[in-house]
This record gives C-alpha cells, sequence and structure tokens, in this order.
C-alpha cells in the first residue's frame, strides 16, 4: 500500500458509511458474548466497538498507526499489524473483516495467516471490493496516470476478486465455504467525488508530484461526473461487493 495514508479525521469526515455499511457482515458473522474475534483491518475501530459491545473479546487489527490509535483511543486492543503477516496461533474463534481484505494484494499470505490464527472450526467472514468494484473510477484514474506517463498498475492498491476464485483460494487453504456472495452496491458519497479520491486514491495521487495533484483530481472528477453525478450533484460510488462466509476445516 505504498502511497496510501490513512487519516483518521478525514476517514470519519468521507468514510464514514464503509462501517455504517458493515452491520450487515456483523449479522452474519453472528457473534455470540465471550467469543475471541479478530477484526482484521478493523480502521478507526467502529465497527471493533460494535462487536466488543456484543459481548466478545475483539482484537483490532490494522496496518495503519494513524487508524489504530484511533481505534486505541475508544478504548479498545488494537495492534499495528500487517495484514499478510499475521502473528496469531489458533487464538480466535472467529476472524471478521469489513472493507479491507481489497487492500491486501497478496491473499494467499492474507488466508494462510488467518487460517493460523483461528482455532479449529473457527469461522472467517467478511466483506470487500469484489470484481468490478469501483471500475469507472479506476479506470479514470489509470487513463489520467497513463496520459503523464505513469505506471497505473504499479500505482494501484486495490485486489478485487470474483467468487469463484476466492472461493478457489479458500478451499485451497483449508477453509470451507458456507457463503459467498458478488453484488453491486451504488453507494451515495457524504460529499464530493474528490473528497473521495482524496480518502481512498492516495496511492494513485502519490505516483505524480504535488503540484499536478489538484489537475488529476478534477480531470478523474470531470470525467466520472456524467455517469456518477446526478442532476442535483450528489456522486453515487460504483462499489460492488464479496461478502462470505467460511470456517476452518479439520
Amino acid at each position: 500500500m505504498s502511497g496510501q495514508s490513512w487519516d483518521p479525521e478525514l476517514y470519519a469526515r468521507n468514510a464514514r458509511f464503509v462501517s455504517d455499511l458493515g452491520m450487515p457482515v456483523v449479522a452474519l458473522l453472528d457473534p455470540r458474548p465471550g467469543e475471541r474475534i479478530l477484526d482484521l483491518g478493523c480502521g478507526d475501530g467502529v465497527l471493533t466497538e460494535k462487536l466488543a459491545a456484543l459481548g466478545c473479546e475483539v482484537v483490532g487489527a490494522d496496518a495503519s498507526p494513524e487508524q489504530v490509535a484511533a481505534a486505541l483511543a475508544r478504548g479498545l486492543d488494537a495492534r499495528v499489524v500487517d495484514g499478510e503477516a499475521l502473528p496469531f496461533e489458533a487464538e480466535f474463534d472467529a476472524v471478521f473483516s469489513n472493507a479491507a481484505l481489497h487492500w491486501m494484494k497478496n491473499p494467499e499470505a492474507v488466508l494462510g495467516g488467518v487460517r493460523r490464527a483461528l482455532r479449529a472450526g473457527g469461522r472467517f467472514v467478511a466483506e470487500c471490493g469484489g470484481r468490478g468494484n469501483v471500475r469507472g473510477i479506476e479506470a479514470a484514474l489509470t487513463e489520467a496516470l497513463r496520459r503523464r506517463g505513469r505506471d497505473a498498475e504499479a500505482a494501484n492498491p486495490w485486489y478485487f476478486p470474483g467468487p469463484e476464485d476466492y472461493r478457489r483460494l479458500l478451499e485451497a487453504h483449508g477453509f470451507e465455504v458456507r457463503e459467498m456472495t458478488l453484488f453491486p452496491r451504488p453507494t451515495p458519497l457524504p460529499g464530493d467525488l474528490v473528497e473521495w479520491l482524496e480518502t481512498f486514491a492516495g496511492s494513485f495521487l502519490s505516483a505524480v508530484p504535488e503540484s499536478e495533484r489538484p489537475g488529476l483530481l478534477q480531470e478523474v472528477r470531470e470525467a466520472l461526473r456524467p455517469d456518477l453525478c446526478d442532476a442535483q450533484g450528489l456522486w453515487t460510488a460504483d462499489y460492488v461487493r464479496l461478502r462470505f462466509a467460511a470456517s476452518k476445516a479439520g
């Protein structure tokens, strides 16, 4: 995730919908009081806090020190952890993840670590960006960088798998898949598209000098306006989500 940084205040202002829309994943997890749960990619801890309020013993893990600091400020057990190098061994009844797995481009390392972290029969329940997620936004960013002679593929921090591929990966890492759904979820944004880009597309923006970023942002905004902005000026991101529930076999 080089080039992508997280400002908890910016995130809370421009991206609170991420945790607000995560409650169906919590319902799929069906957490029980007393369970020990790992929240993988916990961000600032809003959903971690909800799991703890349900009586679970929750550990939040995130690669961003700034987001972990925000989670710690909520009184949570949160740790700076690389999701592709989880250090846990047979410690959790469940691993939960919302809107984080698509930032981890080595899914094999992630799944290996999740399996090790789970106790026998433990659950892995998550939602992330799936195949086709923000396709229009990604294409506009890629084209804007290409026009500037930049390597957009190297700048792209996202991994958006399809259900068939991810099911195969889960099964190859010793999981039994109970549920796997890919669905479009057009998501109204709380503000302008530029604010979304500044929050989530830092890796693309960092591929150009700081002086060029305002121009790039406006170019991408105008390219996407016909498809993502309505007559009232309200922006909607072209989200597609992959939601699944699996359990550790054996």
